[in-house]
């Protein structure tokens, strides 16, 4: 699927936001969470992975997977009441309906959102435990276009990552890096 390009003033349908990174920068020591994970499987009797995201994945397939999110989620959510604003998220508000597609959880979007005053700018937000798949499967993405009314083949993913731009091309979105500082 190939994205059709903007209409000839240049605008989508929808944009779509990853967060951390593109809008905001949640402060969140991710070091200390895979030690918090580890040993919350370690306490469950489950031998963890060496990467975090292993670690989750792992903590899915053995039945830990809400304790292991909760440890997770909690840090993200502190994090997203510390996070900077990215100067991104001074191009907010659009004339087209906004969603947020993360790999962080719903929650600490919503948080950084509220934090930083975008929340009103925001219609959608897709986290990491709002479907059954994370980025780069494209479902978490399809999931906030088709949120937004839209179609992928008018929508703008803007992000930050390599993740961010496999999951626009299988999403069959438009993507734009945004500018890192």
């Amino acid at each position: 699927m190939t994205p059709t390009p903007p209409d000839e003033a240049g605008h989508y349908d929808a944009v779509v936001y990853d967060l951390d990174g593109t809008l905001v920068r949640l402060l969140v020591d991710w070091s200390r969470v895979a030690t918090d994970v580890a040993a919350t499987l370690r306490e469950r009797g489950a031998t963890p992975p060496d990467d975090l995201w292993a670690m989750l994945q792992h903590a899915k397939e053995t039945g830990h997977h809400d304790a292991v999110e909760a440890v997770i989620a909690d840090h993200e959510r502190d994090g997203a009441r510390r996070s900077e604003r990215l100067p991104r998220a001074d191009d907010l508000p659009l004339s087209v309906p906004v969603g947020v597609c993360s790999l962080n959880c719903a929650a600490a979007c919503r948080i950084a959102l509220d934090t930083h005053g975008l929340d009103d700018h925001v219609r959608v937000v897709v986290g990491r435990d709002s479907v059954a798949t994370e980025k780069p499967d494209p479902e978490p993405l399809l999931a906030t276009v088709r949120a937004l009314d839209a179609t992928p083949e008018r929508t703008l993913f803007v992000g930050d990552s390599e993740r961010d731009e496999r999951t626009a091309r299988r999403a069959g979105t438009a993507f734009e890096w945004v500018e890192t500082e």
